[in-house]
């Protein structure tokens, strides 16, 4: 069986999605669909939206089960 991908990442942030607390109401694809895709998977594509739009959408998520952190930059 193949495994459920829950890690998401682009250049600026890694996305997880914890599916056992979702209360699906599908609040991430109402506000960006481009991003949260329902009918697709991989299901999540950070390429569809800017950064900062995909943040303020999981700040919106109200089981928390979407989450994000920034990367940090590499010192060279």
């Amino acid at each position: 069986m193949e495994s459920y991908k829950t890690e998401y990442e682009n250049d600026e942030i890694t996305v997880t999605y914890h599916p056992m607390i979702c209360h699906n109401s599908e609040n991430c694809a109402k506000g960006l669909s481009e991003v949260f895709r329902t009918s697709i998977l991989p299901w999540i594509d950070l390429d569809g939206a800017k950064t900062k739009d995909i943040v303020t959408q999981i700040k919106k998520c109200p089981s928390g089960a979407l989450r994000f952190c920034y990367k940090k930059e590499m010192a060279v």
